[in-house]
């Protein structure tokens, strides 16, 4: 990948740094472990830092009369305003940061499907909900990537989540650079990763580096990381990612014979139905992009968008 890119991670704590969970025990997770070699990680327990202690009683979202509580049946206290300044404390604090990586299912940090029980007491059901510090987190940093442990299961969330943080790592590179050459090179080494996401950012972002109003350099780059966020807002489909690698196929089709045609439309096929991995067409067109010196396609960062290291295709199917 050329020189070693770090994404900067909030991690949850519990995830195998500290025994801080609220049976004093840890939840060491694999991926996080792994993933720990390759990126800067900041710890973070919010039901720690607002003084719930180690072990406690557990708390849990409650929503009461139109109002959602983060309650502890144990004590009575109600520790939804604690949770909110100790969040507006920690985001003044926080910086070059490219995604956060959240406990799943927690009152706190969990950003799906955590529990809301419809009133404190013994109440008839519940709900699916956000955790408040975690729904804190979506709304005061919309562009980053944000995921919790469980899904990352799924190598087609975790890769995404993995292409997310070392795109926007390598866009803060070119922010500290402030300068719209290194921009205009980050945007054309992006194109085709782009181009798998969404065409219409693409063209929206091509727009914004072409810069006709002449903007600063500042307030451009801050309109390009917004809508780079938004660009990379889900997963690809599988429709987008064989549109893209067919369109590459342009630059050196004129080359193939009618059976490597064949036989690239075949594998194509085969990723497109999940009969095999995205490596198995990427890498079949970036051979014959070596085989053809297509260096301008060769330069993209859709061959490799995060390293090779972490690429591993298991999946539990969730």
């Amino acid at each position: 990948m050329g020189k070693a890119i770090r994404p900067k991670v909030v991690v949850s704590r519990c995830l195998g740094f500290d025994t801080c969970r609220y049976n004093g025990q840890t939840l060491p997770d694999k991926f996080v472990d792994a993933l720990g070699e390759f990126v800067e990680y900041r710890t973070v327990c919010p039901e720690v830092e607002i003084g719930l202690g180690v072990p406690r009683d557990p708390i849990r979202l409650v929503l009461e009369r139109g109002e959602m509580l983060l309650y502890q049946p144990a004590t009575g206290k109600e520790c939804k305003r604690d949770m909110l300044d100790y969040t507006d404390n920690l985001f003044k604090d926080l910086s070059d940061v490219d995604g956060f990586l959240l406990k799943g299912r927690s009152p706190s940090c969990g950003i799906k499907d955590v529990k809301v029980y419809l009133g404190k007491e013994k109440a008839v059901g519940s709900i699916k909900g956000v955790g408040i510090f975690g729904e804190q987190v979506l709304q005061h940093f919309p562009g980053l990537a944000i995921e919790e442990e469980g899904r990352l299961t799924n190598y087609r969330i975790r890769e995404h989540f993995l292409t997310k943080i070392y795109m926007l790592a390598r866009l803060r590179e070119v922010e500290k650079k402030g300068t719209m050459k290194e921009l205009v090179k980050y945007h054309e080494r992006s194109k085709f990763l782009l181009m798998t996401y969404s065409q219409k950012e693409l063209k929206l972002l091509g727009r914004i580096v072409a810069n006709t109003e002449k903007k600063p350099f500042k307030d451009m780059v801050y309109e390009y990381r917004t809508h780079f966020g938004e660009a990379l807002a889900n997963p690809p489909k599988p429709t987008n990612i064989v549109n893209t690698l067919m369109h590459m196929q342009g630059y050196f089709s004129d080359k193939l014979t009618p059976k490597e045609k064949t036989f690239l439309a075949e594998n194509y096929t085969k990723y497109r139905d999940g009969k095999v991995h995205i490596g198995v067409p990427v890498n079949l067109l970036r051979g014959y992009a070596i085989k053809y010196e297509q260096e301008y396609l060769l330069d993209q960062y859709l061959w490799e968008p995060f390293p090779e290291e972490l690429m591993n295709i298991s999946d539990t199917g969730k």
